[in-house]
């Protein structure tokens, strides 16, 4: 293990013991969004963080969830999980007002370049909350009108949508389904999907954006930042699609997980550097990373 990189995680990492479920509250397709007080997390967690969250007492590994949206006055953390195996089949049975034990906020968070104010977010599945706590973190710094949102989903979406009333010129017709919660910020969002939800666009978030980027003038073009997070296809396909315009990308990368503090060394990815490539924890050293890095052009 790097000890420079090791070190400089002291301190940034807080354990609360008795964070209470507050809301707990399932949807569509075993999805479910929690929201528990944890106001050591609350006040210090970024976009692009998460946190390693104990699913129930009585089992002793836990599991990485992002993090959708933060409240810092209030002290609360919000997620969005979907149940895949046993932690979070335990996880979904946790009532309100039930204590749970919370490490985090974990990892490197986005960074924003301020030369690039033109901000596309695209998110797949639960891949959808990094890209709803970053336009929460934009628009409360004044710069919801510059930010774009496309979100993805193979499964009902854990909202109901609704058609959008912020016009985005470049889009193909038809494609109007937003976000609620996104519309209301003032942030300009459309929804893809293959399961037939009307009003979203029928493919990837990546089909929905090319027209949109290909349609950009060069000057607005070289304004623009792509933020990722999704299955592994997918960030492959946006990277391929930043390289295509050559635009910079930044990726959240989502993997297994034992310690997520770096120790254990088991959610290592090969990042290219101008060295060569090189071993980097997704937990810590992530699990944000430059797109052209993990997926390079071809």
């Amino acid at each position: 293990m790097n000890t420079d990189v090791a070190r400089s995680h002291r301190g940034t990492i807080f354990l609360e013991d008795g964070a209470e479920v507050i809301e707990h509250s399932a949807h569509a397709a075993d999805q479910w969004v929690l929201k528990l007080r944890a106001p050591e997390c609350a006040a210090r967690a970024q976009p692009g963080q998460f946190v390693h969250l104990q699913c129930d007492p009585r089992l002793p590994m836990r599991r990485p969830l992002s993090i959708q949206r933060v409240d810092p006055a209030a002290g609360w953390v919000e997620f969005l999980y979907k149940v895949v195996g046993d932690g979070t089949e335990a996880l979904a049975r946790q009532p309100v007002g039930m204590r749970l034990s919370v490490l985090g906020p974990i990892g490197n968070p986005f960074t924003l370049n301020p030369e690039r104010p033109l901000r596309l977010l695209l998110g797949g599945g639960v891949g959808i909350p990094p890209m709803i706590f970053l336009a929460d973190h934009l628009r409360r710094q004044g710069q919801g009108a510059q930010t774009r949102a496309i979100l993805g989903s193979e499964v009902p979406f854990p909202f109901r949508p609704r058609p959008s009333e912020i016009l985005w010129p470049g889009l193909p017709d038809g494609a109007i389904a937003t976000m609620p919660l996104l519309e209301d910020w003032g942030v300009a969002c459309r929804l893809t999907s293959l399961a037939d939800i009307p009003g979203a666009y029928p493919g990837f978030v990546t089909d929905l954006a090319r027209p949109w980027l290909a349609g950009l003038s060069a000057e607005l073009r070289d304004q623009v930042e792509l933020y990722a997070c999704g299955p592994h296809a997918m960030l492959a396909a946006c990277a391929a699609l930043a390289a295509e315009f050559d635009l910079p990308c930044q990726v959240s990368l989502e993997e297994y997980m034992a310690c997520a503090v770096g120790g254990c060394a088991g959610c290592t990815v090969e990042v290219h550097t101008p060295q060569g490539g090189a071993m980097k924890r997704v937990c810590v050293d992530g699990p944000v990373f430059a797109a052209s890095t993990v997926f390079p052009p071809v």
